[in-house]
C-alpha cells in the first residue's frame, strides 16, 4: 500500500466536535448511567469496531460496578431494502437476562444494523435494554430507532475520528471531523 500521510490528512475537511466537547458529554453520560443503574447488574455492550474508543472512555466515566461485552454484527442489504439477515460474527459471552444492558454505539445512521441487534438482544430478555450513542444522524434513518441517550446530533455528513473510520484510517483522531469525500 502506498501510504502518503499528507494526502490522508488533506481529506480532513473540518473538526465538527472537539476532543473537549466529547470528554464533557461522556462525563455527563457516565454520571447519568451511574445514577440510573446504581445497585443493579449493568452490562455495557459495544458494537465493534467503531465504538471501541467511545466504549473505553464511557466505561471509565461510569462510577458503579459494570461489565463490558463486545459484539460484531454485519447486516446484509440489497440496495435500499433490508434482507432481514444479521450476521453476528462475534457474540456476547454473558447471558443478558441477568443484566440491564446498555448498547454503546458510535453512530446511528440508517439504524438498520442496530435495529436488528436490538431485536436479537430483546429476544434474550435482558432486565432492560437501552442505547447510548456518541453520534445520532436522524436525517439518514430508514427504520424507526431512537437512542435513549444521544450525546451529539449531527447533520448528514461523512464523519471520521474517535473510532470512526474511512478505509480503516482516522479512528485514532481524538475529535470528530467531516471527511472530504
Amino acid at each position: 500500500m502506498n501510504f502518503n500521510p499528507e494526502e490522508v490528512n488533506k481529506k480532513i475537511k473540518r473538526v465538527i466536535i472537539t476532543e473537549e466537547e466529547i470528554k464533557q458529554k461522556i462525563a455527563e453520560a457516565g454520571k447519568l448511567i451511574s445514577e440510573k443503574y446504581e445497585g443493579k447488574p449493568l452490562l455495557l455492550v459495544s458494537i465493534l469496531k467503531g465504538a471501541f474508543v467511545f466504549m473505553a472512555d464511557l466505561c471509565r466515566a461510569v462510577t458503579i460496578p459494570c461489565e463490558i461485552g463486545f459484539m460484531c454484527a454485519q447486516s446484509y442489504y440489497n440496495g435500499t431494502s433490508s434482507s432481514g439477515i444479521v450476521n453476528i460474527t462475534m457474540d456476547l459471552k454473558q447471558d443478558v437476562s441477568n443484566y440491564h444492558v446498555v448498547i454503546v454505539e458510535d453512530i446511528i445512521d440508517t439504524g438498520r444494523t442496530l435495529n436488528d441487534v436490538m431485536k436479537l438482544l430483546k429476544a434474550r430478555e435482558p432486565l432492560s435494554l437501552e442505547i447510548v450513542t456518541l453520534l445520532d444522524k436522524p436525517d439518514r434513518r430508514v427504520v424507526k430507532l431512537d437512542a435513549d441517550m444521544p450525546l451529539f446530533t449531527i447533520p448528514d455528513l461523512y464523519v471520521i475520528g474517535y473510532g470512526l473510520d474511512c478505509g480503516e484510517l482516522y479512528r485514532n483522531l481524538p475529535y470528530i471531523a467531516e471527511y472530504d469525500i
